[in-house]
C-alpha cells in the first residue's frame, strides 16, 4: 500500500509533534512497567504454590519454537537466573521450527506434571494455553508482542502471565528518521503467521497513515520467500527496511542483509540480537533484560503468588544499539550526532559486544 507524503515542512512538523516525549534509551536491568490485563477477571481459587514439598523439586519447563539468537538468549538468561535456586529443576524443549511439534512437546510436559511452563514467543504461548486449558499449571510467557491480541489475557487466562516485548510504533519511525531524516518511503517486512510481528507492523503502518509517511509492505510465510520479498520492496523505491520481533526473519538475517545491503538500503530491527546478526540499528528489546524479568515472575510464583495476581509486564525503556560493520556493508554515511545515545554492538571490523 502506498501512502502520499506530506510536504517537507508539514512532515517535519508532524514528526516533531508526534515524537516529542518518547521514551529514552534503555539499558539492561531497567525496572519493568506492569501492564493492565485486558479485563478484570475473578482471581483463580487459591492453589498451593509449586513448592519443593518433601524434597521434591519444582519442575520448570522452558519451551521455544525454534533456534535463533533472540530466543536462545532469553532461554539462557532464564536458566542462569533460576539456577540459583536449588529447589528448581529446569528442563528445556525446542520445536526446531516444527509448529506441530509444539503441541506434542507441551502435551508431554503436561503428562509429566511439570509445575511451571515458560513458553517463549507468541505461538508457543498460544499453544501452551490450548494444551493447558482448564488446568491450574502456571504459564509464564516470554516475548509476546501483543498478549491481548494473542488471547493470553482476560477470562480463561487466569493462570497466564509473563513479559511482553512490545515496541511502540512511534519509536520505530523515530529510529528510521534519526538516521535518515530525508527518507521518503519505508519498507516493512514481516511473517504473516506470526501474530507478534503482524501486530508490530500494523501499529507502525497506522502511525505512518496518521502522519503522512509513505511506506510499502510485504509479508512472507517462510524464509525461502525472504529474498524475493525484499527485492520486491526495493523495486518500489523504499529507502529503509524495518522488521520487528519476527522469529522467522530473525533466523535468516544473513539472507535479509545480502538482499538489502548491496542496494545500500539499511535494515532497522526490533531486537539487539537481530542487530548482532547483521541488522543496522534498533530501538527495541534487550532480551537479557526480558529474560531476567521472566525469571523473576517464575520466582514469585514459586514463592506462592498466583499468576492472576501478577499483571503481565512490558519494558519501561528500550535498548538502543547500532552495528558499525553494517554501515560499512551498505556504504552508509551518517553524522556522529545521529549515533548519540546508541551503543555500538558490532564494531566496524566485526568485533561483537553482544551478550558480553
Amino acid at each position: 500500500m502506498k501512502k502520499t507524503m506530506l510536504t517537507a515542512m508539514t512532515a517535519i512538523s508532524v514528526m516533531i509533534a508526534a515524537l516529542t516525549g518518547c521514551g529514552g534509551s534503555g539499558t539492561a536491568g531497567t525496572a519493568a512497567a506492569p501492564a493492565e490485563k485486558a479485563s478484570e477477571v475473578p482471581a483463580a481459587p487459591a492453589q498451593p504454590a509449586p513448592a519443593a514439598a518433601e524434597g521434591k523439586k519444582v519442575r520448570v519447563a522452558i519451551v521455544q519454537p525454534m533456534t535463533h539468537t533472540s530466543l536462545d538468549q532469553i532461554r539462557e538468561t532464564i536458566i542462569a537466573n533460576l539456577a540459583e535456586d536449588p529447589g528448581i529443576e529446569i528442563v528445556t524443549q525446542n520445536a526446531n521450527g516444527d509448529t506441530a511439534a509444539l503441541t506434542s512437546i507441551l502435551q508431554n510436559l503436561k503428562s509429566e506434571k511439570t509445575d511451571i511452563i515458560v513458553p517463549i514467543a507468541t505461538s508457543t504461548a498460544q499453544t501452551a494455553k490450548a494444551v493447558y486449558d482448564g488446568e491450574k499449571t502456571p504459564i509464564v510467557f516470554a516475548a509476546v508482542s501483543d498478549p491481548v491480541a494473542a488471547g493470553l489475557t482476560g477470562e480463561g487466562s487466569e493462570m497466564i502471565t509473563g513479559v511482553s516485548n512490545n515496541i511502540p510504533a512511534d519509536e520505530i519511525v523515530k529510529l528510521v528518521y534519526n538516521f535518515q531524516p530525508e527518507c521518503k518511503k519505508i519498507g516493512f517486512v514481516y511473517t504473516s503467521s506470526e501474530t507478534n510481528s503482524v501486530s508490530t507492523i500494523n501499529s507502525a503502518k497506522k502511525y505512518c497513515d496518521e502522519n503522512g509517511i509513505a511506506y510499502e509492505e510485504t509479508s512472507i510465510s517462510n524464509v525461502s520467500e525472504l529474498q524475493t520479498a525484499v527485492e520486491s520492496l526495493l523495486s518500489k523505491g523504499v529507502e529503509a527496511l524495518y522488521t520487528g520481533n519476527d522469529n522467522t526473519i530473525a533466523s535468516a538475517m544473513a539472507t535479509y542483509t545480502s538482499a538489502a545491503y548491496p542496494k545500500q538500503i539499511p535494515i532497522y530491527c526490533g531486537a539487539d540480537s537481530m542487530v548482532a546478526d547483521g541488522g543496522f540499528a534498533t530501538v527495541g528489546v534487550n532480551y537479557v533484560q526480558l529474560g531476567e524479568q521472566v525469571a523473576e515472575i517464575v520466582k514469585r510464583i514459586r514463592a506462592g503468588e498466583q499468576p492472576s495476581d501478577i499483571p503481565y509486564e512490558t519494558l519501561a525503556e528500550y535498548a538502543k544499539f547500532v552495528n558499525k560493520k553494517a554501515v560499512k556493508d551498505f556504504s552508509g554515511d551518517f553524522p556522529e550526532s545521529a549515533y548519540e545515545g546508541f551503543e555500538v554492538l558490532v564494531e566496524e571490523d566485526g568485533t561483537s559486544h553482544f551478550n558480553q
